[in-house]
């Protein structure tokens, strides 16, 4: 089972945490999520496409993400998320946190952080092992194209994230 820290407003550890996927959070009360923006040293963006079977948005683009898991920093949880998702071990990789933005959604009781991390640095598409279970396929995709699947609707969080392609 696992388990994510639950913060106060502030972005403070509370000393409590929520099974994944559980919205029953209180009011004032937030998880915290990491995305990790993949920039190839060509300057294009490494994105995936969520497969088919998610029960939420299938199909669409994003980049590396989710959950911190109890414990975990934000930058170790970024870490693994894109290990897990496309292989890339981004330790090397120049860059680091870029930004935070809040959602609060009190009526699904589900708050949370989002930080924003940037990578660059030079891989191969041998490097790239992609989750099965999640992707269904990559990309190394301009910001101009990132910015026209967001103009479709097709790129997850694009209106929150774009100032990383800049």
């Amino acid at each position: 089972m696992e388990l994510w820290d639950i913060y106060d407003r502030d972005k403070q550890r509370t000393g409590r945490t929520m099974k994944r996927n559980d919205w029953h959070m209180q009011p004032g009360d937030f998880h915290l999520t990491v995305l990790g923006v993949i920039r190839h040293v060509n300057g294009k963006y490494l994105i995936t496409k969520r497969v088919m079977t998610k029960v939420w948005a299938p199909g669409s683009w994003e980049v590396s993400g989710g959950a911190a898991q109890a414990g975990e920093d934000s930058l170790d949880a970024v870490k693994r998320e894109i290990k897990e998702e496309t292989g890339l071990d981004v330790s090397s990789f120049e860059g680091g946190f870029v930004f935070s933005y809040t959602r609060e959604n009190p009526e699904e009781g589900d708050n949370y952080f989002v930080d924003i991390y940037r990578f660059t640095g030079d891989f191969t598409e041998k490097d790239l092992h992609l989750q099965e279970a999640e992707t269904d396929g990559y990309m190394l995709a301009t910001a101009e194209e990132i910015e026209a699947l967001g103009a479709q609707g097709k790129f997850l969080h694009y209106d929150s994230i774009k100032q990383v392609f800049s």
